[in-house]
């Protein structure tokens, strides 16, 4: 199975992090997880979810909130500030990052190539190795330094997904708007999956 970093900022929207990290370790991909400290208000406010303790404590904590086992390798949780990361670098290979949700502060960093934690490091690393980095975006309305900033990043190579759900599959809960963004960060990935019906269907 393929082996993915994924983060998550400081923007409204966690529940789309959870629900592609609970997609991509059901189908057993290998995830690298990482999340700032913007990232963990806003987690906590919304899904009353904190992380805390040393690295390990909250890999730990983090498997027990998804219901995985401790000894699970599926998952492993790396502080976004550790630069002596593995994935600092472009010598571990991994199949690509997705950053959902994406605060506008993280879209500046890795468009200027700004690597002040692990995270805009590690998109930017995607970026030099010419591997896929999905960005999801959860802000209204954009100014032009946002739309500027995610014009930069889509030349650079960058999938740029926000988080506009459609409605065309008559979405009845909240969990419908959200499989269909995560639906369509999987499609970038060549990930099949039914989370939505795709129009026609």
């Amino acid at each position: 199975m393929s082996s993915y970093i994924l983060a998550v900022t400081g923007a409204s929207g966690t529940i789309y992090g959870k629900r592609l990290l609970e997609v991509l370790l059901s189908r057993g991909h290998q995830i690298k997880f990482l999340i700032s400290k913007p990232g963990e208000k806003v987690l906590a406010h919304e899904l009353n979810f904190q992380l805390e303790g040393d690295e390990r404590e909250r890999g730990r904590r983090l498997k027990d909130w998804l219901g995985l086992k401790p000894d699970d390798r599926g998952l492993e949780y790396v502080d976004y500030l550790n630069f002596s990361a593995p994935i600092c670098s472009g010598s571990c290979k991994t199949d690509g990052m997705i950053i959902i949700p994406c605060s506008m502060s993280t879209v500046a960093g890795v468009a200027q190539g700004i690597s002040s934690n692990l995270i805009q490091r590690a998109a930017d690393v995607c970026l030099k190795e010419r591997r896929p980095l999905i960005l999801v975006p959860r802000e209204t309305p954009l100014n032009e330094i946002h739309l500027q900033n995610m014009l930069t990043l889509c030349r650079a190579g960058a999938h740029i997904v926000p988080a506009m759900p459609g409605f065309y599959h008559r979405p009845r809960h909240v969990a419908d708007l959200v499989n269909f963004i995560v639906g369509r960060v999987l499609d970038i990935l060549g990930i099949e999956h039914d989370l939505y019906l795709r129009w026609g269907e």
